[in-house]
């Protein structure tokens, strides 16, 4: 998967239409069944894809014009837009997700090319990271609905860009383990452990499972023995 910033906005849009349509056919009372998150709602999980798509356009605008402007008011702002707009008809989320997409986009466009090095301190790079930032949300959060949309349905590319970035961000509650999807010629380690067990598989059930969105039953373990317990991630 390219890092270009301008091609990601682009795997953005394919990624919100995607999600649009898995939603457009739900009955209207599902809003209120259980996702795949504990304690959410898939309304909960669709009002934060809006939601998280102004956190982005916060933070897109910020590199535009230096003046800071952070994705969300506070965490305590950010929990209660999720919680309130819950419960929202189905159709009133819908709309809100292409209108918060419609506005990350304009700001996206609005960027000037010497605005995408802009470092941001919230995100903790820059601002070129944004489009992975969002693409990542989106995709993962599309699977969280739990409406047929899986982490089989991930591009290759993406998973091993996901399944990489978590790698990067372990911390010390990370099990050590030696990660080896099909395909990559060098493992990916977690821990410096030289006797961590070995995971293989696709990538994407490797991703799966690291991410706690899959229960990693068709992933080999080396030394035969049960798959660790990936730290709790997002």
């Amino acid at each position: 998967m390219t890092m270009d910033p301008l091609v990601l906005l682009t795997d953005v849009d394919r990624a919100t239409d995607d999600l649009l349509r898995t939603a457009a056919d739900l009955d209207p009372a599902a809003v209120g069944a259980p996702s795949r998150l504990p304690g959410w709602t898939v309304g909960h999980v669709l009002t934060h894809v809006a939601r998280n798509a102004d956190a982005m356009t916060n933070l897109l605008t910020t590199a535009r014009t230096g003046v800071d402007t952070p994705p969300y008011a506070s965490p305590e702002a950010r929990e209660a837009g999720i919680s309130d707009g819950a419960g929202r008809p189905l159709r009133e989320q819908l709309e809100d997700i292409r209108a918060a997409h419609e506005r990350f986009a304009d700001a996206g466009a609005a960027l000037p090319a010497e605005g995408w090095a802009y470092f941001l301190p919230w995100l903790g790079q820059s601002a070129a990271a944004v489009p992975w930032a969002r693409l990542r949300e989106v995709t993962v959060h599309h699977a969280d609905l739990g409406l047929g949309y899986t982490p089989a349905d991930w591009s290759d590319a993406f998973a091993l860009r996901l399944l990489r970035e978590v790698v990067a961000g372990a911390g010390p509650d990370t099990p050590a383990v030696q990660l080896r999807p099909y395909g990559i010629e060098h493992a990916l380690t977690i821990g410096d452990d030289p006797d961590a067990p070995v995971v293989g598989g696709p990538t994407k059930s490797i991703a799966a499972w690291l991410t706690g969105r899959g229960d990693g039953a068709d992933l080999t373990v080396s030394p035969d023995g049960e798959l660790p317990t990936p730290a709790r991630w997002k």
